[in-house]
């Protein structure tokens, strides 16, 4: 592997309201794809996926793909950029076209696809993904490649994910004004996706939550595609907040108290345990917190008080997003949280109580390279990004621009035989 020429490199920047992290990769002579170089720092200038002062988004973002580029020894001058904000919406559309029974070549599959770029009605947003799922054979769903099949009709599910125009401009700007160009947007659901799920998982029917910092996304996958998604805001930093105002003190300490004593499940002993306030070191110093015995220390039956009364509100608004998109019955059998805040530990176990349905948590898939501090749900999003940029999946507005323009499925080629040597993993 560490003698195969890197042929192709690609940056990605995931712009989070906890953290902003960068990836730098690569892809081999033999199509394998190597991290070359990865990093993170905390955001600034990001509020619940919103961009709100400029300077300091713009500073985070060149801070992140630096550390990324050091580690790496290279530079990227384009990157992808996750997006878990900006009022995401997700739909399908669908588009049909008589073929008369012959058999179908590329360039009616071209021509499908150029005339399905006039169904799609973003009334007003902006469309960040336009992509053919699936293809239809005279109502039969699930082709994944009609050329050198007969029909009479030929028809597409086109994957439609909207935005808010401005939020995103002002995205695109801090990266720009970092000295990037920016490839693509994609929304952090489709990323998260590609990092966390199973093709036989999107295929049978999975909701994917990603817990972020300030915003939470529920996202529906079914056959094989993305159908649905909600956005919650609220996320991991309301816990943290909770956890200061309740025991009167400061964000750090409480973020520091959630990482390393929190649970999301009760134990009997928990009221018995006393744990301290201030790290190793620090103590002495600061004010005693509420609740706190005379060295600073607060039962962690408290703790876990705290942080299960707000993850209770958390899956009351997941449990209402999953019943308004459908997911009940048999198509809604499996839950996977992924994101920062599905590091909390015992978090599968209380979700799958709260929505009564198996839950499991969603960890970064295993990419040569990538630094183990990086292989925690809390980055899926950065891996799924450079996921997804290998697999550079075809968008419909692109097509009729050239004569000779193709049709490429996230499904196939290099992410293709990733998932393929992921089949074990799940």
């Amino acid at each position: 592997m560490a003698n195969q020429r890197i042929t192709r490199v690609f940056g990605a920047v995931n712009i989070g309201s906890f953290r902003i992290s960068a990836i730098v990769a690569g892809i081999n002579e033999v199509g394998d794809m190597v991290v070359l170089g990865s990093g993170h720092r905390a955001s600034q200038g990001i509020k619940r996926g919103f961009v709100t002062d400029m300077a300091a988004a713009t500073y985070a973002v060149r801070d992140a793909i630096d550390r990324a580029e050091k580690m790496a020894d290279t530079a990227v001058q384009k990157v992808w950029i996750g997006c878990s904000g900006a009022g995401l919406a997700s739909r399908i559309d669908q588009f049909d076209a008589e073929i008369g029974g012959r058999r179908i070549e590329q360039e009616d599959i071209d021509q499908l696809l150029i005339s399905a770029k006039d169904v799609i009605q973003p009334d007003g947003r902006m469309v960040l993904h336009a992509q053919p799922a699936q293809y239809r054979l005279d109502g039969a769903h699930g082709v994944i490649d009609p050329k050198g099949l007969h029909a009479e009709r030929l028809g597409v599910d086109i994957h439609i994910m909207l935005a808010d125009g401005a939020p995103i401009r002002n995205l695109t700007e801090a990266v720009q004004s970092a000295h990037l160009e920016v490839e693509a947007v994609v929304g952090s659901p489709i990323a998260a996706g590609q990092a966390c799920l199973s093709p036989e998982e999107r295929d049978l029917g999975v909701a994917l939550v990603e817990f972020g910092g300030e915003v939470t996304n529920v996202a529906i996958y079914e056959q094989g595609m993305l159908k649905d998604m909600m956005s919650i805001p609220m996320g991991s930093a309301d816990i943290t907040d909770a956890i200061a105002s309740a025991f009167g003190i400061r964000r750090f300490q409480a973020e520091r108290l959630k990482c390393v004593n929190g649970s999301a499940i009760a134990s009997p002993h928990d009221h018995r345990e006393m744990i301290p306030v201030n790290a190793p070191g620090e103590e002495g110093t600061g004010p005693i917190a509420r609740h706190a015995d005379d060295k600073n220390r607060i039962p962690r039956a408290e703790l876990i008080g705290v942080i299960t009364g707000q993850l209770g509100m958390l899956m009351e608004e997941v449990n209402k997003a999953l019943k308004t998109m459908r997911f009940t019955g048999q198509r809604g059998k499996q839950v996977v949280f992924t994101g920062g805040g599905a590091e909390l530990v015992g978090l599968a176990d209380y979700a799958q109580a709260a929505i009564g349905k198996p839950v499991r948590i969603g960890r970064v898939a295993h990419l040569s390279g990538l630094a183990e501090a990086h292989v925690k749900p809390g980055f899926s999003t950065l891996a799924g990004l450079v996921l997804y940029a290998a697999a550079d999946p075809q968008d419909i507005r692109s097509l009729g621009r050239s004569h000779q323009s193709t049709v490429r499925l996230g499904k196939l080629g290099m992410v293709g035989r990733v998932y393929q040597a992921l089949r074990e993993y799940f």
